[in-house]
């Protein structure tokens, strides 16, 4: 169902004048899967240095990098500070949609393994699946829903920007090919890389969901159909449409709704 509960808490604080002083690193962190260096940008609030905080890891879509997010929606430092979770960000590199597949492509590795182990053993963080959230948009968003499913253990929450929730209707996009297969031969493969046949996999109360889509996305019915299936099988997840395309314009706005989401799980 529609669960929009949270939204009174946050609507004076969206539009709040909140000057930011958060701390924003560009870190080299080394997948052993992959043997390459790969760069994440982490945003540590500012009045963080003496407390454990939760970390909020979200990634871009197809064509972004791991600088998107601070250079092209710079109030994410404003909501860092304000919420005093850190969020990082790493690369995914080009199509990978944060699948393990090819040897070069260990992405779901590096996120689930590599990454986090980085982060909690070099920032005051919690490392607890109750301080772990993901989150991204489009093929970051079926990418956080993809690892979250399958890594209950890790994370206790996890968020979708209008996200590329069904990969099949989209046999010949971004790239998709090159990590699977032709659809037309590898349909099972496919299958199982999707996150819209994966819900059964998730389990009664292990994950907090929040799913967000524009109504003139391309990905909109996709996510129409996620709200659905999830009702379907009776799993509590909070579903927001808003007008707005598949574009930064959109999601510079999503972003104050999905952080809000966060914090109120951290709080819990």
């Amino acid at each position: 169902m529609k669960n929009l509960y949270f939204f009174a808490f946050i609507v004076a604080l969206i539009f709040g004048n909140t000057s930011f002083a958060a701390t924003v690193d560009t870190v080299q962190v080394f997948s052993a899967s992959m043997n390459k260096n790969i760069k994440t940008v982490v945003i540590r609030p500012d009045n963080s240095k003496d407390k454990v905080i939760p970390t909020l890891y979200l990634l871009h879509g197809y064509g972004g990098d791991y600088a998107n997010w601070v250079n092209r929606a710079p109030y994410i430092k404003t909501l860092v500070d304000r919420y005093n979770y850190m969020v990082v960000c790493p690369d995914g590199g080009i199509g990978s949609w944060y699948w393990d597949t090819t040897p070069d492509f260990q992405y779901e590795t590096f996120v689930s393994k590599e990454l986090i182990n980085f982060i909690e053993s070099n920032y005051k963080v919690c490392k607890q699946k109750e301080g772990r959230a993901i989150t991204g948009l489009s093929m970051g968003g079926h990418g956080a829903l993809y690892l979250a499913i399958r890594h209950q253990d890790i994370y206790g929450a996890v968020g979708s920007t209008a996200g590329g929730v069904d990969i099949r209707p989209f046999p010949n996009n971004w790239e998709m090919s090159k990590r699977l297969g032709e659809y037309s031969t590898n349909k099972d493969k496919w299958t199982e890389h999707t996150v819209m046949e994966m819900l059964h996999q998730i389990k009664p109360n292990s994950l907090k969901i929040f799913i967000d889509c524009g109504y003139d996305d391309f990905f909109f019915a996709v996510n129409e159909e996620l709200h659905r299936k999830l009702t379907y099988l009776n799993i509590t997840h909070s579903y927001l449409t808003m007008p707005g395309k598949h574009n930064w314009e959109y999601w510079v706005q999503s972003i104050n709704y999905q952080m809000a989401f966060f914090d109120q799980f951290f709080r819990h």
